[in-house]
């Protein structure tokens, strides 16, 4: 088959997840860059491929697929000789999903690009006012989340086996100090965080380290 193509931007945290998962698996692809900043998410050539004009995307042999969490369940099924994002017993999978969607279900959405654009133009929010806004439903979530994951962990967000939780968890930290959220608070994720933050797989997939990096 053809190489993956990701369709991303540096700083979008759904796409930095299916960065991390797919380099944790060790799975070849080449990065379309969009640039959310210029909206060309909202161009027609991307909307035919993501009726939603969001990111991540990816194209594969099956076609065009979208929602983080969907392509990382594809990328652990689809290549099942490669280490698995979850647990192998289905109690597990449930705990790991559960972690993982208070992130991307619940916490995550309210910050993006889309959001924080009709808080601005649509609402006349000031920067400050947004900012607030945005880290109270950021810490309203990571204690709900600290307590969640506090029984299980060990290195990781369930115990020492690396999953989808953590791929979700470490965009969503990059997220909360950007908006100046006190990390301070959270003992668990700080150190599921600092287990994870390093690892070469995460390093290479950061924004910082991407070709489409900018300062803004």
């Amino acid at each position: 088959m053809s190489k993956l193509e990701l369709y991303t931007y540096f700083r979008s945290s759904c796409s930095y997840r299916v960065r991390i998962a797919l380099a944790y698996k060790a799975i070849p692809y080449d990065s379309v860059f969009i640039n959310l900043l210029k909206g060309e998410q909202q161009l027609c050539e991307y909307k035919d491929k993501n009726p939603q004009g969001f990111l991540p995307s990816l194209a594969t042999e099956d076609g065009v697929l979208t929602q983080s969490l969907a392509i990382m369940e594809y990328l652990d099924e689809k290549y099942p000789d490669t280490k698995s994002l979850l647990p192998s017993s289905l109690t597990d999978k449930t705990i790991v999903r559960s972690m993982a969607y208070v992130i991307a279900c619940d916490i995550q959405p309210i910050q993006n690009l889309k959001v924080l654009k009709y808080l601005k133009g649509n609402l006349g929010l000031s920067d400050d006012v947004k900012v607030e806004w945005i880290r109270n439903f950021i810490e309203t979530g990571f204690e709900a989340l600290e307590n969640m994951i506090q029984p299980y962990s060990k290195k990781f967000c369930f115990q020492d086996f690396f999953s989808l939780a953590d791929i979700c968890l470490i965009p969503q930290v990059f997220n909360a100090k950007r908006f100046g959220v006190d990390m301070t608070k959270y003992p668990t994720i700080n150190k599921v965080h600092e287990n994870c933050i390093n690892l070469p797989f995460v390093v290479d997939s950061k924004p910082e380290s991407q070709r489409d990096c900018i300062d803004s």
